[in-house]
């Protein structure tokens, strides 16, 4: 398949605002495709790419390259090139990559450069997610949308499953189910604003504690246990701890979901980035888990003693999960039967804060395990963290957003009356703003090195985040987590903004 097709569709379905166009022009595409073309067609479109990140910054990407007069790369040698761009390392490497991006942009047509451009930056936003490929490889294969959902779900993977499909048709269906030892993508929650809204909607309902570690799944054969991420990485020999708490359950097959966590002296959880460090550490993990010991808590059976459980509703999994698993290793929760019974919802998840806990997560009792997926079913509530804080500076963006001011600086008062930055954010920002943004920011403008303009400090940003994490990047020794901006409060002065103080009273378990 040539790039040009690609590039053709990623346009046509950027373009498309309702969802079955989107879903006809993938069919279209998949149709056309060989089977071992869709593992890197599907991840394109979503703007995904199988290396990875590549490190190639905008001082190469930025030098322009004469476009070819007719298009004639493939989708199989942009791979290649790609591929022997991601191995460029050591000294000399500079040149070596603006080798490789050079000799791939003169193989391509303009609108071929822009795709890539786009693809090898992180900014094809074309909405060809992967629900939206999965509909149309269902249509363009005849296999029921259902039965390819669930196959990728338990496969973990939409392009094996495509490939297969592609090419033995919809009976390679057959061929994907519930494995011990094989991982699957774990069911997700949606968001709601408050308990009464979740057990308003769900009704009869489990609330149990949202913990802020790291999502893990538990395979059990024997004397075999995997351990694996949401991203379906194995890191069986980061977590020895684990493999001992698998090993001491009753059962000897097994499928549990859960999250490892961890406690300090005072039995308050550790910040997610302790976890996330423990759990990332390769080198000495004796030494690290006497340093960070953890804990695993489950929340969910996926499979007991070769039992497929996962269209079980889920106050049956959590019967098998009970008889299986000694409460201290379960999740805290308690049963509330709907609305009338609010008063326990809501007084479980002040409990739950006070335990230093994130929120909670409300699950409706009849629910099956849509793995892969945010279902309905889960709706996860914790307290929304705001901040005022100071605009310094922004960078100028990239792909739909050039020409615009988009990843802002923010920065929080500090005791001499100066700001301290606490982080960066290009998210929650529409179009209309970005303009507007832009503008403003331009106005305040004090200097411009051609990627940061930095600003006076008079724009007050409402910004909401999960929490913090510490950082040795930022003066204040902590940065905000996945912040996005709420809106301009243009009815505050910067004397007004948030104060470091402030930012980490609010957070002592991450205090520097």
């Amino acid at each position: 398949m040539l790039l040009t097709r690609l590039a053709d569709v990623s346009r046509e379905v950027a373009a498309a605002s309702a969802r079955s166009r989107k879903i006809a022009l993938l069919a279209e595409l998949f149709r056309d495709a060989e089977a071992d073309e869709v593992p890197l067609v599907i991840p394109y479109l979503a703007g995904r790419l199988p290396q990875g990140r590549l490190g190639v910054g905008w001082k190469v990407l930025g030098r322009p390259v004469a476009p070819a007069g007719e298009p004639s790369l493939t989708v199989r040698e942009v791979d290649a090139r790609l591929t022997e761009l991601g191995k460029v390392a050591g000294p000399g490497s500079q040149a070596e990559r603006a080798r490789v991006v050079g000799e791939l942009m003169g193989a391509a047509t303009e609108q071929e450069q822009r795709f890539l451009l786009g693809l090898i930056t992180g900014e094809v936003r074309q909405g060809a997610l992967d629900a939206v490929a999965l509909e149309g490889l269902a249509q363009a294969t005849g296999a029921p949308a259902a039965d390819v959902r669930r196959a990728v779900m338990l496969a973990g993977s939409l392009e094996s499953v495509a490939r297969a499909l592609l090419a033995d048709g919809p009976a390679a269906l057959d061929r994907f189910r519930l494995t011990v030892g094989r991982p699957v993508l774990p069911m997700l929650a949606h968001t709601a604003s408050s308990v009464a809204e979740a057990v308003g909607k769900l009704g009869a309902c489990a609330v149990e504690e949202k913990l802020d570690g790291i999502r893990v799944q538990v395979h059990r054969d024997g004397d075999s246990v995997r351990i694996y991420t949401r991203t379906l990485d194995d890191i069986t020999d980061r977590l020895p701890e684990l493999t001992s708490a698998a090993l001491g359950l009753t059962g000897e097959r097994f499928v549990l979901d859960g999250e490892v966590i961890a406690f300090d002296g005072a039995g308050r959880p550790r910040s997610f980035q302790e976890i996330a460090g423990r759990v990332g550490s390769r080198v000495d993990v004796a030494a690290a888990a006497r340093a960070v010991p953890v804990s695993p808590v489950f929340f969910d059976a996926l499979s007991v003693d070769d039992r497929d459980l996962l269209d079980l509703p889920f106050a049956g999994r959590h019967a098998e999960l009970a008889r299986l698993v000694p409460e201290p290793m379960r999740v805290r929760r308690t049963v509330v039967s709907g609305p009338g019974n609010l008063p326990a919802a809501e007084d479980f998840l002040e409990e739950t804060l006070r335990r230093g806990h994130e929120g909670v997560v409300v699950k409706a009792l009849d629910a099956s395990y849509s793995a892969g997926r945010r279902g309905a079913s889960w709706l996860k509530v914790k307290p929304v963290h705001t901040l005022d804080l100071v605009v310094l500076g922004a960078e100028w963006g990239h792909g739909r957003r050039t020409g615009k001011l988009s990843n802002l600086h923010l920065g929080a008062r500090t005791a001499d009356g100066g700001f301290a930055m606490l982080g960066k954010t290009f998210k929650g920002l529409t179009d209309a703003l970005l303009t507007w943004q832009t503008e403003r920011l331009r106005e305040l403008a004090v200097e411009d090195d051609g990627s940061v303009v930095t600003v006076r400090p008079r724009l007050v940003v409402e910004i909401a985040y999960d929490g913090l994490q510490r950082s040795t990047r930022y003066p204040a020794g902590v940065t905000l987590r996945f912040a996005r901006v709420v809106r301009y409060r243009e009815d505050k002065r910067p004397e007004e903004a948030d104060t470091v103080e402030t930012v980490l009273a609010a957070h002592p378990q991450v205090r520097p």
